[in-house]
């Protein structure tokens, strides 16, 4: 399958490199299995397939130094998460690292492995205790609003990086279209013209 979707859209001018995997050296969620070789194959495919694009790793912002993802990776891709539901401890937990946090390891990186850090996850939308439309939007509230938005952009364009992907599109146009709620939607627009 990777063969197929590199080769179809490696000409493609939105195209800016390849994320291989999720995350992959974070053991995390319902999906633990992980094989390095494996991952280092699959990399080494989509080179092969398009050299001209970089490959990114993407790594876990709050629990990683990113070593392995700059190692693997042409660039590494961090999330940005601020507040989320650890279903370990049966309550929501914020975050407590600043921008600088990011900055200083994405600055480590550079230095040690000349490899661009990007936010591939940059939270813009609820991360509560079950999915998204199995909770109340009262639920999903409480990690994500319009006010928390527009602080969580303000402290990913703190961190730095140029490059920063909202995740939580889909999230905003579902309260627009069936709750009737377009303040996310109007927010993220002004964020789009702004960059």
């Amino acid at each position: 399958m990777i063969k197929e979707i590199v080769n179809r859209y490696k000409d493609n001018p939105a195209l800016s490199g390849w994320q291989v995997e999720n995350e992959p050296f974070f053991a995390f969620g319902e999906c633990p299995w992980k094989d390095d070789t494996f991952l280092l194959k699959e990399v080494e495919l989509v080179r092969s397939l398009d050299p001209e694009h970089p490959v990114i790793i993407s790594d876990s912002g709050e629990f990683s130094f990113w070593i392995r993802a700059a190692q693997v990776g042409d660039v590494v891709g961090t999330t940005m998460y601020r507040k989320v539901w650890f279903s370990e401890i049966d309550m929501y937990v914020s975050y407590p690292f600043p921008s600088v946090f990011y900055a200083r390891r994405a600055g480590l990186i550079k230095t040690l492995y000349g490899k661009k850090v990007i936010g591939v996850e940059v939270q813009a939308e609820p991360w509560g205790p079950e999915l998204l439309y199995n909770i109340s939007v009262e639920e999903q509230k409480k990690s994500m609003d319009l006010e928390r938005f527009v602080k969580n952009i303000e402290f990913a364009r703190n961190t730095g990086l140029d490059t920063l992907y909202l995740w939580g599109g889909e999230w905003w146009y579902w309260l627009k279209k069936v709750k009737g709620d377009d303040s996310m939607w109007n927010e993220a627009k002004k964020v789009f013209d702004e960059s």
